[in-house]
Parts: structure tokens; C-alpha cells; sequence
């Protein structure tokens, strides 16, 4: 069930990043951070496919990670390609774009937040410095979407003189976005807090035909066999 709901939400997750790169970002010429970043400014540029670029810068920081965390590295493989497929078969996608600059900056990042979001919940990734983020802040406890803001940030500041300050400032937005939605998606994959057990209690028959209801709050006793015994215990003390 688990590898069921993980290759959903890489799939879902992979057209969404398609969807906001291609559909958002390249019509306007907007940077995003990491290897989504580097991989649009080797298109705006040098008009290559995005997904191979990710790939091929990749490919060093996969190396470092195989060494050092193989779970990571095989949890996040396949991810990082079927991520890279979908932004470039998606690409005709970028005339559609009818939306403003600033609309399609926040709807793009909020598009890449998410499914950057969905695959990091399920221990996957884009690759690249959504990788390497997810593997510090595995090895030193810090917040991924904290760690990709960063990085995306500093990719973005050193686009300025390629992009230019006003689109810069839209990316600015871009990555904020991303940061925001990639916070909120990250955490659904992680398993439920125990239950509580919160229910009215019956008790004995009183003089004054009244009945009185309580509260059990204990997480330890979950099955039918311990909430028989707190009941059975606490009916013998009010009989007393």
C-alpha cells in the first residue's frame, strides 16, 4: 500500500512540476531555485530541455549520496527521472500562459511547492539540492523547506544579472511560494499521532436513578481487553 501511494504521489507531484515550470515560469523568463533553476536558465539561454540538464547536474550529487545514505539514494532515484520526463514532455504547454507575471509567479511556485512537497513526503525528490537539503536535514534535523528556501534563494540572487531585477523579484516571489507549499504537502506522508480514547463510561445504578459519564484518556490501553479492565475497575470502586 505504502509503494502504491508513493508512486501516485511522484507521478502527481512530476505533473505538477511540469505544469508550473512549463505552463508559468518559462513564458515570463522566471528563475526557480535549484536544478529546476539551473536547468530554465540553460533553456533560456542555450534552449535545452530543463529535465536533461537536471539530470546531468545531478548526477555528482547522487554520487556523494549513494556513498553516504544508499536508502536515500534509492528512494530518490526515480523520482528525480520521472520528475525531469514530465517538465520536458510537458513543455508545449508554454503557450498557453494568458496570466499576468505576478499571477504566474506565485500560481508557478505554488504548482512546484506542491509537488516538490508530495515527494519529499514519501522520502523522494527532484534531485539535485532538493536531494542534498533532504539529506542534511536528515543527517543534522533541520526543516527541508527551510534548506531548499535557502538554496533556491542564493540560486536566484546570482541570476540577477542574467534576468534582471524585476524578474528577479517575481522569482523572489516564486521561491517563497515554494517554500510555503512545499512546507504544507512535506508532512502528509507522515504517520497519524496515536489515537485517543475519549468516551462516556456507564455507570452503576444510583439511588437517585442518576448517571454520571467519564472521560478516559490513556493511549497505552487501545484494544477491547484493556478498556474492559479500566471500566470493570472503576465500576467496583463506585459499588464500594
Amino acid at each position: 500500500m505504502y509503494w502504491l501511494q508513493k508512486s501516485v504521489a511522484i507521478l502527481t507531484g512530476s505533473v505538477l512540476l511540469g505544469i508550473g515550470v512549463n505552463l508559468f515560469l518559462v513564458p515570463h523568463r522566471l528563475m526557480e531555485g535549484g536544478m529546476i533553476g539551473i536547468g530554465l536558465l540553460a533553456t533560456y539561454y542555450m534552449q535545452m530541455p530543463p529535465g536533461l540538464v537536471m539530470i546531468l547536474v545531478s548526477i555528482p550529487v547522487y554520487v556523494i549520496v549513494f556513498f553516504y545514505d544508499r536508502r536515500l539514494f534509492f528512494h530518490s532515484f526515480h523520482g528525480m527521472l520521472i520528475s525531469a520526463f514530465f517538465i520536458d514532455i510537458l513543455s508545449d504547454m508554454r503557450g498557453w500562459n494568458l496570466w499576468s507575471t505576478s499571477f504566474s509567479a506565485v500560481t508557478g511556485g505554488a504548482l512546484i511547492g506542491m509537488g516538490v512537497g508530495l515527494m519529499l513526503a514519501y522520502e523522494t525528490n527532484t534531485g539535485g539540492t532538493d536531494l542534498l537539503a533532504q539529506f542534511l536535514a536528515r543527517r543534522y534535523k533541520l526543516r527541508v523547506a527551510l534548506l531548499i528556501f535557502l538554496i533556491d534563494g542564493l540560486i536566484v540572487l546570482c541570476s540577477i544579472r542574467t534576468i534582471g531585477m524585476e524578474r528577479m523579484i517575481f522569482s523572489l516571489l516564486t521561491i517563497v511560494a515554494v517554500a510555503a507549499t512545499t512546507h504544507m504537502f512535506s508532512g502528509l506522508g507522515r504517520p497519524l499521532p496515536p489515537y485517543t480514547i475519549i468516551g462516556p463510561l456507564i455507570s452503576s445504578k444510583m439511588d437517585d436513578r442518576s448517571s454520571r459519564h467519564y472521560a478516559i484518556t490513556n493511549t497505552r490501553y487501545r484494544n477491547r481487553e484493556g478498556e474492559g479492565d479500566i471500566l470493570e475497575k472503576i465500576n467496583r470502586k463506585r459499588k464500594k
